[in-house]
């Protein structure tokens, strides 16, 4: 069953766990996208196909809050609110060193390989590069590492792990875009979700605490969400 955070007719928040597919992939592991479905299709004895609307999406290795739409007006008018920046998402990273400027935004272009699921910096005249965006923060720094708050600008693939490693500072438990071994999982989390209801209108939000373990133990977690959310 999905962890819900909120439900009403309209949508559905919950918290992604790390290392679950978000939709159906290769590995036919159980994806959320499919869990959702199962759960009202249960809980409320739909008949047939249910409609569950996917309207942003996280990595694999990536956990933390999520919205899903329960009907397809609501999956438009979200999708609508990702266009004009009224959806913001806010994530925690915890990466290897320290960023040269405390705080700035990144931008560069990126090219998907399909075929390996890698991300490369990629010039703007590349075919099939996409524009990619994102504000970041140093919280602290301790051992080595950085506790970093990003906001996305734009939803590209691998964006917050390609770029931070474009910047000498991977997100720590990388092994696709950072270290060669991980001792620990990939400590890039979705903490923060705001967006205007579809129906109502009401602005709504939503904060998931990161896991407790290493490598997010290092820092005052509910310093950084309670205070500079």
């Amino acid at each position: 069953m999905p962890n819900i955070i909120y439900e009403d007719n309209h949508i559905i928040v919950v918290i992604k766990p790390q290392n679950m597919p978000t939709q159906e992939d290769n590995s036919k592991d159980l994806d959320l996208l499919s869990e959702i479905k199962d759960y009202i299709k249960q809980t409320y004895q739909k008949p047939g196909n249910v409609f569950v609307g996917l309207v942003h999406r996280l990595d694999r290795p990536t956990g933390g809050v999520m919205v899903f739409a329960k009907t397809s007006k609501a999956a438009s008018r979200l999708s609508t609110g990702i266009k004009d920046g009224s959806f913001e998402k806010t994530y925690l990273a915890v990466v290897t060193g320290k960023p040269r400027l405390g705080y700035g935004r990144l931008t560069h272009y990126l090219k998907k390989d399909e075929k390996e699921n890698m991300v490369r910096i990629a010039t703007q005249l590349e075919t099939g590069s996409k524009l990619a965006e994102l504000d970041y923060r140093t919280i602290d720094t301790k051992n080595k590492m950085s506790l970093i708050k990003i906001n996305l600008l734009t939803g590209r693939s691998h964006q917050i792990r390609v770029q931070m490693s474009a910047i000498k500072c991977p997100v720590v438990g990388d092994t696709k875009y950072g270290e060669v071994k991980a001792s620990t999982p990939l400590a890039l989390w979705a903490a923060i979700l705001k967006f205007n209801h579809p129906t109502t209108g009401k602005r709504m939000s939503f904060c998931v605490f990161p896991p407790q373990d290493a490598p997010w133990n290092s820092f005052n977690i509910n310093t950084t969400l309670n205070i500079d959310s």
